[in-house]
């Protein structure tokens, strides 16, 4: 049996050859790639909180909150529970910028007579830590918060996540 050979008439033509299929694969996969890094790091309304920079920027004295504690996200909720008949219901959270500081810089919200000594006596016995919401020359909210240590981020603890460590546990600690 013969096999039959492929004429190159130009009726038999392929629309494309391979060089301008390369081509057209390599811009595709290049703009799949662009698309995918815009949209990551993209941040053009307060909708897309995606990024940690972003909130950095947002936080109330984003310097002071970076050189002594945290930037942070403070969620306002209030939550009301009826006994009879038994329901709990829940406001929708208000999310503000805010800063938690390390405990070893309190004396900050203390030289401009923002806490008081019976304040700061009160959360360093129950080793908490303040956070507030709010610029500091601005009469700000300020709290006396807890860390809660048993809030990991579990992302880091996957099995098969490849290189991801945790950070040192001297960041970790307020």
């Amino acid at each position: 049996m013969k096999r039959r050979s492929r004429s190159t008439t130009p009726g038999n033509a392929l629309p494309f050859n391979y060089t301008s299929l390369a081509i057209l694969g390599g811009v595709f996969v290049l703009g799949v790639g662009i698309g995918i890094a815009f949209s990551s790091t993209a941040t053009f309304s307060p909708e897309n909180v995606a990024s940690r920079e972003f909130i950095d920027q947002s936080a109330p004295n984003p310097e002071l909150c970076a050189q002594f504690g945290a930037s942070a996200m403070a969620m306002d909720v209030r939550m009301f529970i009826t006994l009879n008949p038994f329901n709990a219901y829940v406001t929708q959270p208000k999310l503000q910028p805010g800063c938690v500081l390390r405990s070893a810089n309190w004396s900050i919200l203390e030289q401009r007579n923002l806490i008081t000594a019976d304040e700061s006596r009160n959360c360093r016995q129950r080793m908490n830590t303040f956070g507030f919401v709010g610029e500091l020359e601005r009469s700000p909210q300020i709290d006396c918060v807890y860390q809660n240590k048993a809030a990991e981020n579990l992302f880091l603890n996957q099995p098969g996540s490849g290189s991801i460590t945790p950070p040192p546990r001297e960041t970790n600690r307020f």
